[in-house]
């Protein structure tokens, strides 16, 4: 009764659902494991973060050639470099909040050397981005200790890069932007100092884009279940495509004809003609001619 399975229609079907069913459940485990290795960060960075906050003493600041090239788990770390300010390359920041608050970041270029400099954000002010509100940075070598921070993009948190700055402010902390303002290499890494000058207050860390629980990891979660989704819809279809086949199979084996459909065409009577209908004596009334028989 299962002969079918072997005509080549039936092959095609069964290779097909071989091939897609390991392919959906492949598909859904790795995006549940990129939305669980999402979570591990997330948490590993909250344990981080709640270990510098609380009451036991913070790790040691860290040269900053030894936390480079940055991962997701160097972000946020203490970070130092020694060097002296650019007095003549300070920008301005602007559009950023703070505890609800909306102000600007001050940032600052720190020569470090021969090497390339380091966007330094000395801190933050309430208000509208106003270069005579920014106190001097210190005159000097100067060691900066603070959180090394990934340079920004336009999709990270906080960024409002829309229209055209003022000379002496930029929307997005990065190299890209900052090489065209500035006569020298710059790292394409920046560090938030810890202790900055009143009024000014310190900008906290930010977790880099693409890491922690943020709507992409969501999408992750949603991917899975619609991979699984797919794989189930597959055995489904072909349960039902199977059962179809096996129940016309038995009818046949057991003499049944077909059960027609929606399209097919009436059964002919013993002489080969079609079975008369009730339209047909009428017809056969209007032109005088007798009505065939049954």
């Amino acid at each position: 009764m299962y002969r079918f399975l072997l005509t080549p229609r039936w092959w095609a079907i069964n290779v097909f659902v071989l091939l897609s069913i390991p392919f959906c459940l492949f598909m859904g485990s790795w995006q549940l494991g990129r939305f669980e290795d999402r979570v591990d960060t997330h948490q590993a960075r909250q344990e981080r973060s709640e270990a510098r906050s609380g009451d036991r003493a913070r790790p040691a600041a860290r040269p900053l050639e030894e936390l480079l090239p940055l991962t997701e788990e160097t972000v946020g770390e203490r970070a130092r470099a020694t060097g002296r300010y650019d007095t003549g390359r300070e920008f301005l920041v602007p559009g950023r909040r703070i505890d609800d608050r909306e102000g600007f970041y001050v940032l600052t270029m720190l020569r470090t050397g021969d090497g390339p400099a380091l966007p330094v954000v000395r801190g933050w002010l309430p208000g509208a981005a106003d270069p005579a509100r920014v106190p001097a940075p210190p005159g000097g070598e100067v060691t900066v200790t603070g959180a090394v921070q990934a340079p920004e993009t336009q999709s990270s948190r906080g960024v409002s890069a829309g229209g055209a700055l003022p000379d002496g402010q930029l929307g997005i902390i990065s190299a890209a932007t900052l090489v065209n303002m500035v006569p020298y290499e710059v790292r394409d890494v920046w560090i938030t100092v810890e202790r900055p000058r009143e009024p000014m207050a310190a900008v906290p860390p930010v977790a880099p884009a693409g890491a922690g629980l943020d709507l992409k990891a969501f999408q992750n979660l949603g991917y899975t279940a619609q991979w699984f989704v797919f794989a189930g819809f597959v055995i489904f279809m072909w349960y039902r495509l199977f059962r179809r086949e096996a129940e016309t199979a038995h009818d046949l084996a057991l003499g049944l004809p077909p059960e027609p459909g929606p399209g097919s065409e009436p059964e002919p009577g013993p002489g080969g003609d079609s079975a008369p209908g009730p339209g047909d004596e009428v017809l056969a009334r209007l032109d005088g001619r007798t009505p065939p028989g049954p």
